[in-house]
């Protein structure tokens, strides 16, 4: 039987984007197969209650599961630490890799290095959360030298409504946010929401806007993928980030 790579996802328990989507990117790739292990994430807030959905216990008891499918690379398909702070993604990574001998990437930790290899140093900002929320990610960003030059966010909080943004509206935020005051100084723009339907647009909105766009569900696929040895220009229709990152 030909090699198998089998990555794995953690995922938020009411997110009902970044499966289907994360299947669809790896269409193309016949050896290549994504797993699927969920934890409890209801809400996105900076409210006690909120913020200890993403202790690590749940989390690694997750990464336990995936590792009995033996895959390979487990990643967190979330955008968690841009409010909580990187630190949190970077900790996270290190003990799935104790507990489980994968190697381990997030979402957030994915653009990141993105943002290096690219030499970004300013963004525009779309995502679906609460001010308070976006306010803190934008401030993360910031410390860590990197400006967020325009925004737009929809002010919602249960994270099962993410996904219910439609396509026209998705695009018409990223449309506002490339318009705003300060966004001609924008390098790319920045989906950040593993629940967002941003990925499939991706193609046609840097036909449109003329800078990448980055979304944070292709943002993880891209990274496991290249931690697993895999070529990620083979991943074709998903934008620039898969034929010309790294």
């Amino acid at each position: 039987m030909p090699s198998r790579t089998l990555l794995g996802m953690l995922t938020p328990s009411s997110n009902t984007t970044l499966e289907p989507v994360t299947t669809a990117m790896l269409t193309g790739l016949l050896e290549v197969s994504a797993h699927f292990s969920r934890f409890k994430v209801t809400e996105i807030a900076l409210s006690g209650q909120a913020l200890a959905q993403f202790d690590l216990g749940a989390i690694l008891a997750a990464a336990e599961l995936l590792s009995h499918a033996r895959c390979e690379v487990i990643g967190w398909s979330g955008t968690s630490s841009s409010w909580l702070g990187f630190d949190s993604d970077r900790r996270l990574c290190e003990a799935i890799e104790r507990q489980t001998g994968a190697r381990a990437c997030t979402s957030v930790l994915a653009l990141d290095e993105i943002f290096a290899l690219t030499g970004l140093r300013r963004f525009a900002l779309v995502t679906p959360y609460r001010a308070d929320v976006q306010a803190a990610i934008v401030a993360n960003y910031a410390a860590a030298g990197f400006e967020c030059v325009a925004e737009r966010h929809l002010g919602l909080q249960d994270n099962f409504s993410f996904a219910e943004v439609g396509p026209q509206q998705l695009r018409s935020l990223a449309h506002d946010a490339m318009n705003a005051p300060g966004a001609d100084r924008a390098e790319a723009v920045v989906i950040l929401c593993t629940n967002l339907r941003g990925a499939p647009l991706v193609e046609a909105m840097e036909a449109e806007l003329g800078v990448p766009v980055y979304d944070s569900v292709a943002a993880v696929v891209w990274k496991s993928l290249r931690l697993a040895g895999v070529d990620t220009r083979r991943v074709a229709g998903w934008g620039r980030l898969f034929r010309d990152v790294g």
